[in-house]
């Protein structure tokens, strides 16, 4: 299985849309830059033909360590949840 890096995204933007190496780079930088500035304001990310980004609180909980079984406390937190969209859901599960 291949990953895509910020350099595949930018080359991609690069050959598609005839910018410089230079312009296709700082578009990329700017794009994940605006998700990850709205996702720590606490906005949703639409986009579009995807899905949605957001922002989950998770409250402090009990948990155990698998390893040694003993119980531990998991602190609250914030974390990023990602949800599809039905049109990408299809895409995925036809190819």
């Amino acid at each position: 299985m291949a990953t895509i890096t910020r350099a595949d995204f930018a080359e991609n933007i690069r050959t598609t849309a005839g910018l410089s190496a230079a312009e296709s780079y700082k578009l990329v930088d700017l794009f994940f830059s605006e998700i990850s500035e709205s996702l720590i304001r606490g906005e949703e990310v639409k986009i579009a033909g995807l899905g949605t980004f957001k922002i989950l609180h998770k409250k402090e909980r009990m948990g155990r360590n698998p390893k040694t079984g003993e119980s531990a406390v998991i602190s609250a937190r914030r974390t990023v949840s990602f949800r599809p969209n039905t049109e990408f859901r299809k895409k995925v599960a036809q190819s």
